[in-house]
């Protein structure tokens, strides 16, 4: 049965650990600059609606680590929905190739292409969701805490994708999430729901960064909502992690962003080069975490055919 990954959810804890010391494993092996050649002969689409550094790059070295080929497909190429339907792109692709990646504005793009498509599809961000960064960070909160479990991580900003995926893996790997937002930018009340008690929202940043593990931020304005950056720059202007914002977490609480990062904005370039933060970890994972998401998608990660 073929799998897609659309966002955490759509995996059981069992199978978060399994990708998890995959990963984990994967790493090593590139580190030892052992072959580990599991995906030899396969080959990963990759559709673009959004300009891309870390997902683009990472995906196309970890197929070729792997063993595969990546093909980049740019919107003004492919302009999904618009040239053509994503039910008939998704039917083209699954005749060449093996696994479809795809970075678009629209979760119901990802949805359409993972419905019409006989190989599995990845959601490398939407609008709704983030899961391979989410596993990224879950993945460096392990190396530099040993475990996530009972892990207190306080996300900072916007009730957006990457808190919609954050909340899945709270429910899931066992770890407090709290998200300290402006009043009127909550996350989507029914993934809040889903997620259950493992979650907190709150607009006091104070109070939430209390007791912190990981202090956790992004961009208070994603790419489509450039019309809105200068309200939500006034939004958002008391919710920026700074020194003192870290000082009140707590002496070994971790600083962590997705990238790309708006220096001065929603975080300090002071914090983003210091000595707590992890950002740079977090993107050297993307790497690692997502060869063990397309080794498992393809051979459940035993390196044979699903």
């Amino acid at each position: 049965m073929k799998r897609d990954l659309l966002r955490i959810a759509d995996l059981t804890p069992a199978e978060l650990e399994s990708i998890l010391a995959l990963a984990v494993r994967l790493k090593a092996d590139q580190h030892a600059r052992r072959p580990h050649p599991l995906l030899a002969g396969r080959t990963l689409a990759m559709i673009f609606e959004k300009p891309s550094l870390r997902t683009r790059v990472t995906f196309e070295v970890g197929m070729v680590q792997l063993g595969g080929a990546a093909v980049n497909l740019a919107q003004g190429e492919v302009r999904l929905g618009e040239r053509e339907p994503a039910r008939d792109i998704a039917r083209n692709l699954e005749r060449w190739v093996d696994l479809i990646l795809a970075r678009v504005f629209s979760h119901q793009s990802v949805v359409d292409l993972a419905t019409a498509a006989r190989i599995p599809v990845i959601n490398g961000l939407s609008d709704l969701h983030h899961p391979c960064q989410v596993l990224s960070d879950c993945l460096t909160l392990r190396e530099r805490r040993g475990r996530i479990e009972g892990l207190r991580v306080v996300f900072i900003g916007d009730g957006n994708n990457m808190a919609h995926s954050w909340m899945d893996a709270a429910a899931r790997l066992g770890f407090d999430f709290v998200l300290a937002c402006p009043a009127g930018f909550e996350p989507d009340p029914a993934i809040t729901a889903e997620a259950g008690p493992r979650v907190t929202i709150t607009h006091d940043i104070d109070a939430a960064v209390r007791g912190a593990d990981a202090l956790y931020t992004d961009v208070w304005t994603s790419m489509g909502q450039e019309e809105e950056a200068a309200a939500r720059r006034r939004a958002f202007r008391q919710f920026q992690v700074n020194e003192r914002l870290v000082g009140l977490a707590g002496p070994d609480a971790l600083v962590m962003h997705c990238l790309p990062a708006h220096r001065g904005e929603e975080i300090t370039a002071e914090v983003m080069d210091g000595p707590r933060s992890i950002v740079f970890d977090q993107a050297e994972n993307r790497l690692h975490a997502q060869k063990a998401v397309l080794v498992w998608l393809l051979t459940g990660g035993f390196g044979t055919p699903r």
